[in-house]
């Protein structure tokens, strides 16, 4: 989605843009494997990436929905403390929050969550009512539909194999079905888990600048029941995400997820077993969690570029100022909150056109 945004504010500024799509359809990766939330940007460092394309994307995002007829819901969402220590961690949440100019953001009481929210446990609790969910998919149908509209084209089943300066323009190489090279004024890599990879097919640019690449596998289980919440439920935070929270869809279903699950290689399927880590941490929160009430649903993979034990990476967006290569955004470690962030992502690389 991030891509399919980059591409429609670059054709919505003329450009004539073809995305080249590995795939043979649009968000098959990272974008269709995630909680298809809208965050309001209250955990993030202040002056980073994430806090301003976050805050600013959400807005914008919520707009997009209501003009595009994009199915979406502003539910809210209570991070929740269950301890003095988580209640303190939240307390920063919210503070940070309004550092990044997150609005409507308000500590709680245990009493007032519990009147909202029946089923759950907390001693206090941080209230979000600018936090929604999204049908990921109609929003990229959306952007598709802009872009098209605008004249762009996607190329599906067309990999980037190579890319390469020539004359003031880049020779891109690509693989596929009807393979060859064609030439342009500027690139973008917005390739998500395949960002860094392509990037190493470029001659020109810095390798060393490549950041690596993480892997850390996210799970999903759902709820076989009857939605016990009606808005999204937090836990503290913990290192590498957010924490085992309660999302919802817009078809009312209830699941769990996602965790962090740090891996070598891509791998896909959700071992049932990690069921018993859920039932413990889901619990601390929703205590009358039934028994043998989860069960495996699908899991997702954040492209980032720090690891266990290290301190999360913003953003990476690499323009020429940067580098020193004309006509050439690379982008890295684009997670969550990447999808609340797409559309402001996509103007500041446009500008960089």
């Amino acid at each position: 989605m991030v891509g399919l945004a980059v591409a429609r504010a670059a054709a919505l500024r003329g450009h004539e843009v073809i995305i080249a799509e590995a795939a043979n359809a649009i968000g098959t990766g990272i974008s269709s494997r995630n909680s298809e939330v809208i965050h309001a940007g209250m955990y993030y460092p202040t002056g980073s990436l994430r806090a301003k394309h976050c805050v600013n994307g959400r807005r914008l995002l919520f707009a997009f929905c209501a003009s595009h007829g994009v199915p979406h819901r502003k539910c809210g969402k209570l991070i929740v403390a269950t301890d003095a220590v988580e209640t303190e961690k939240i307390e920063a949440i919210a503070a940070q929050g309004k550092i990044n100019d997150v609005e409507g953001l308000t500590m709680i009481t245990a009493g007032q969550a519990r009147a909202w929210e029946p089923q759950l446990f907390c001693t206090a609790a941080l209230n979000s009512p600018e936090t929604g969910i999204i049908d990921a998919h109609a929003y990229m149908l959306a952007l598709r539909g802009d872009i098209e509209d605008a004249g762009g084209v996607i190329a599906f089943n067309t990999p980037v194999t190579g890319a390469r300066r020539k004359d003031g323009q880049w020779v891109v190489t690509f693989g596929g079905h009807e393979a060859g090279e064609f030439e342009f004024d500027a690139v973008v890599n917005c390739a998500g888990l395949r960002a860094q990879s392509v990037a190493k097919t470029m001659d020109d640019y810095p390798q060393e600048r490549v950041p690596k690449l993480v892997l850390a596998k996210g799970n999903y289980f759902s709820f076989t029941g009857k939605p016990a919440f009606s808005r999204l439920i937090y836990p503290a935070p913990v290192h590498g995400g957010l924490g085992v929270h309660v999302t919802l869809d817009l078809a009312g279903r209830m699941r769990f997820g996602p965790d962090v699950e740090w891996i070598d290689t891509e791998y896909y399927p959700v071992d049932p077993k990690r069921a018993d880590v859920f039932y413990e941490r889901i619990r601390t929160y929703f205590p009358a969690l039934p028994d043998a009430s989860l069960a495996p649903d699908y899991s997702g993979i954040r492209p980032k570029i720090t690891g266990p034990g290290e301190p999360a990476a913003d953003f990476l967006i690499d323009p020429p100022s940067r580098h020193g290569v004309p006509g050439l955004v690379q982008m890295f470690g684009i997670e969550s909150p990447g999808l609340t962030s797409s559309l402001s992502l996509a103007e500041e690389v446009a500008g960089y056109l």
